[in-house]
């Protein structure tokens, strides 16, 4: 017999029985509703609301993150603190392997060069910017890029800032089509030419490893192939300083040009100093430059004079080329411009499309090193 049993309905009827309980009732039950654990306890709109939020946002980052994964990566900036080389980011993002190297691996060191020539440039100079790019200095990338396989020269527009929006504007318009400029940061005043310069070889070293690091301006005409082999040349002194050396009065006299601030501490005549419109230091020289504190090296109120005042602080080894200050196109020349009257071409613009016309400047052939 079971535990536990029922008795029958009849007996539990009669009389004598004892009283249901008064959960028990005669009348038909109503079924119940089912239970819920969640039927006692609603959840507060608020928080439901909170909920879907994080949901969503949930959901947009993870889309954000695909749309991510799938886009191509951002341009590589190659910077020296806050100096910029622009050609070196455009080839990193489109076509790493012309410049060497898997991916960007190749990109991030200082590539090796025989030689890297800043052509020093301005906001105002846009015109001579122009007449470059459809004379000697390539006018895009890819050009630029054959140049520097073919000579061991790399080339780039150096340029600082400004205050005013729309140069800076127009600039960043500039750099986005020709992509061949060096960025570097200080203000970019005429006045100011010898910081300017110091900073330009601070960054070109800190972002190129060359044999020989050329200043020059953005007025002259310019032969890649006879620079390549000049600079090639074999020398016995590590520590050379190579241009148009010359001599002459120091000027104090406040309203003449090239008036010296500093002509006291100079004397009568000037130390022989190249001229300012294109010259070449060594390695170790810009290595020396590279490691000076700004505020160690005096600053004259000429670029090429405080220059030369730095080489003979440092010893170096003066040579002397007329081949880069060459009044006109010759089998030898190097650099063409208009010396003595101008310090660089008169009127650049449009001269330098004049010479680049003319088979003697722009289609005469390269000599071997000892005819330069």
């Amino acid at each position: 017999m079971p535990l536990f049993s029922h008795r029958s309905s009849a007996s539990s009827g009669s009389a004598g029985s004892a009283p249901l309980p008064s959960f028990y009732s005669a009348k038909p039950v109503k079924p119940s509703k089912p239970f819920s654990a969640f039927s006692s306890t609603r959840i507060p709109w608020p928080i439901l609301v909170f909920s879907l939020l994080c949901l969503l946002i949930g959901l947009a980052g993870t889309l954000f993150a695909l749309s991510a994964i799938r886009r191509n990566q951002p341009l590589p900036i190659f910077r020296c603190g806050t100096s910029e080389d622009t050609f070196r980011s455009f080839y990193s993002s489109s076509d790493s392997g012309k410049l060497g190297g898997d991916s960007n691996k190749g990109l991030v060191d200082r590539p090796k060069l025989l030689g890297f020539v800043g052509i020093q440039t301005g906001f105002e100079s846009g015109e001579r910017r122009s007449a470059l790019r459809s004379t000697w200095f390539p006018s895009d990338p890819d050009g630029l890029l054959r140049l520097e396989q073919a000579t061991g020269l790399g080339f780039r527009f150096v340029i600082g800032k400004s205050k005013d929006v729309k140069k800076m504007t127009m600039l960043e318009k500039e750099i986005e089509k020709y992509r061949d400029f060096m960025l570097i940061d200080v203000e970019e005043e005429y006045l100011k030419l010898p910081y300017k310069t110091l900073a330009f070889f601070k960054a070109a070293f800190k972002l190129f490893e060359a044999d020989y690091y050329v200043k020059a301006d953005d007025d002259i005409y310019l032969r890649p192939d006879r620079l390549a082999t000049l600079l090639a040349k074999e020398r016995s002194y590590s520590m050379t300083y190579i241009g148009c050396m010359k001599k002459g009065p120091v000027i104090t006299d406040p309203k003449l040009k090239w008036y010296e601030k500093s002509g006291h501490l100079i004397g009568n005549e000037y130390f022989l100093h190249a001229y300012g419109p294109i010259y070449v230091l060594s390695a170790e020289v810009v290595a020396s430059l590279a490691a000076a504190r700004n505020d160690s090296l005096r600053m004259f109120n000429n670029e090429d004079v405080t220059i030369g005042s730095w080489m003979l602080a440092m010893n170096v080894h003066h040579e002397d080329n007329r081949a880069i200050c060459d009044p006109r196109c010759t089998p030898t020349s190097i650099a063409v411009w208009d010396i003595p009257r101008c310090s660089g071409l008169c009127n650049p613009a449009s001269k330098l499309k004049e010479l680049h016309k003319i088979g003697m400047c722009s289609k005469s052939p390269t000599l071997p090193p000892d005819d330069i």
